[in-house]
C-alpha cells in the first residue's frame, strides 16, 4: 500500500487517442503463449519498475532459473512518482520499462490512453478463476487485461485490544456501533480516538464501495459521476458524525506521528487492507501482542460486506520492444513460484488458491497475539462488493480529494458537500479529456 495519492497525473491524450485506445481494447495483438516459452528460452534483458520490496527475490529467483535473462529492478518512485516518470518516459519515445507496477485504481488511466499493452494474447486471459474478484475485475477492462494481479487488499479493521478491554468496549460489528465505540472512548480518555483521518480518497472509496455504492459508471468513453448514491450517502452521513464529534484524530496517515500514534495508544483502530500487518509489525513494533484484526463493521447489522483498499498489478508498457519476456516474468511472481517466495517474504496474495489454503489460513501471527488472521482476511476477500469500477482518470480525480471533499476536515464544509464538489471537478475534467461525462 501506498500513501494517498496528492500528485495529478496529467497529459494521458485528449479525445482522440482516448477514442483510438478504447476502440483498440481487447484486440491483444497476434502474439501467444508459445511465443513466451520461445522469449524464455531465447533469454534477453527486461526492465522492471516496481517499489514493491518482495518483488527483489522474485527477480533473483527467476533469473537463477533462467540464465539467459537479465532482470532490471528499478525503483522509480512510489504510486504517483512512478506514474509520472512512466508517463514523460512514454510522451519522450524512450526510457520505458518492460514491465511497471501499476494499482488497480490507476490501471483504467493507462490503458484507456493505451500506454499498457492488452496481455489477452499472451495466456493472461486464462487466468480467469485464478484471482478473487475485486482484484481479476480491476484489471479487466473494456474486453482487455491489461495487467496480472500481484496483490490484494481485502479490507478488515485492526485494532487494539488492550484499549477496547481496558475501557470494556467491545469491537463494533457495524459503523453505527463504531461512532458509539468511538464516543465511549473519548468519553473514558479524551487522549484515546476510535481512528485518524484528514481525507483520504482511497479509504473514502473502499468504505463508499462495501456500502453498495456505485458512483463511478464507465461505457467506453461514456462516464457518470454521482457521489448521490445510496451508499455514498451511507458513508457521509456515518463519518460526518465522526467528524463533527471530533472522534477522530486529525493525524495524517503514513507519517511518523501516525505509527507513533497506533504504538502509544492514541489510535484505537485503523480500517485497512490486508497489507496492514507488514507495516504494524514494521513501524508499530511496540504494538505487538496488543493488536488484532476483525471483519469490517457492517452498514447493515448482519452483512458480510467488503471491499478492497489498495494493491497492484503487473503491466506491460506498450512500448516494451520485449513484450513476451515481460509477460513471463509477470507470470513467473503473479501465479508461478514468485508468488510463494512473495508470500514468505510479508505480501498478502491475490490468487484463490492461496487465500483458501490451509497453510496460509492457519498461519498464527505472533504480532496478533497468535491469531490466525488471515482467515479474516480471506473472508474479507470472498466478500468483496462486485460491481464496482474506477474512473479511467482516477489519479486525477484522487489528486484534486483534499481540495474538495477535505474541506470537510477543516472548514463548515460538509462531506456531503464535499462528494458533490469532487464531482463537479470531475466531471468538468473528463469532459475536457475527451469523455463524455453525466452526473
Amino acid at each position: 500500500m501506498t500513501p494517498p495519492v496528492r500528485t495529478p497525473l496529467r497529459g494521458l491524450g485528449m479525445a482522440a487517442a482516448l477514442l483510438l485506445g478504447l476502440t483498440a481494447c481487447g484486440s491483444g495483438g497476434e502474439s501467444s503463449a508459445d511465443d513466451v516459452q520461445a522469449a524464455l528460452e531465447e533469454g534477453g534483458k527486461i526492465t522492471v519498475w516496481a517499489w514493491e520490496p518482495t518483488l527483489k527475490q522474485v527477480v533473483k529467483d527467476f533469473e537463477a532459473k533462467h540464465e539467459g535473462v537479465d532482470v532490471e529492478l528499478v525503483n522509480a518512485g512510489t504510486g504517483p512518482d512512478q506514474y509520472s516518470a512512466l508517463q514523460n518516459a512514454i510522451k519522450a519515445g524512450s526510457g520505458v520499462p518492460d514491465v511497471a507496477q501499476i494499482e488497480y485504481f490507476a490501471l483504467s488511466q493507462f490503458a484507456v490512453a493505451e500506454s499498457v499493452a492488452d496481455l489477452s494474447s499472451f495466456g493472461a486471459a486464462d487466468l480467469d478463476g485464478t484471482f478473487s474478484t475485486g482484484p481479476w475485475n480491476s484489471v479487466n477492462l473494456s474486453g482487455g487485461v491489461y495487467g496480472v494481479p500481484m496483490d490484494s487488499g481485502p479490507m478488515a479493521l485492526f485494532y487494539n485490544k488492550d484499549i477496547f478491554d481496558e475501557h470494556g468496549i467491545e469491537v463494533p460489528t457495524t459503523w453505527e456501533e463504531y461512532v458509539e465505540a468511538g464516543r465511549r472512548l473519548q468519553e473514558a480518555d479524551s487522549d484515546v480516538y476510535i481512528t485518524n483521518d484528514t481525507g483520504e480518497p482511497g479509504l473514502a472509496t473502499s468504505l463508499i464501495w462495501q456500502a453498495g455504492g456505485k458512483p463511478y459508471r464507465v461505457d467506453g468513453t461514456d462516464v457518470t459521476v454521482d457521489f448521490t448514491d445510496e451508499g455514498s450517502t451511507a458513508y457521509a452521513q456515518t463519518w460526518q458524525q465522526l467528524i463533527d464529534e471530533d472522534l477522530v484524530a486529525p493525524i495524517n496517515s503514513w507519517t511518523d506521528e501516525w505509527f507513533q500514534a497506533m504504538a502509544d495508544g492514541t489510535i484505537a483502530t485503523i480500517p485497512a487492507g490486508a497489507w496492514m500487518p507488514a507495516n504494524l509489525e514494521s513501524s508499530v513494533a511496540e504494538g505487538s501482542g496488543s493488536w488484532r484484526a476483525a471483519p469490517l463493521p457492517q452498514w447493515e447489522e448482519g452483512a458480510s460486506a467488503s471491499a478492497e483498499n489498495g494493491g497492484s498489478s503487473l503491466t506491460v508498457p506498450e512500448a516494451s520492444q520485449n513484450k513476451a519476456l515481460a509477460y513471463a516474468f509477470i507470470e513467473y511472481a503473479t501465479v508461478g513460484e514468485g508468488v510463494d517466495t512473495r508470500l514468505d517474504n510479508g505480501a498478502f496474495p491475490a490468487t484463490n488458491k492461496h487465500l483458501e489454503s490451509e497453510e496460509f489460513l492457519s498461519r498464527e501471527f505472533e504480532y496478533f497475539g497468535g491469531q490466525q488472521a488471515n482467515k479474516v482476511f480471506s473472508e474479507s476477500a470472498s466478500n468483496v462488493v462486485e460491481g464496482w469500477s474506477y474512473l479511467p482518470y482516477q489519479v486525477y480525480a484522487n489528486s484534486i480529494f483534499n481540495d474538495t471533499v477535505g474541506k470537510a476536515y477543516v472548514s463548515d464544509t460538509t462531506l456531503a458537500e464535499g462528494l458533490q464538489a469532487w464531482q463537479e471537478q470531475s466531471v468538468e475534467y473528463g469532459n475536457q479529456q475527451g469523455f463524455s461525462v453525466n452526473k
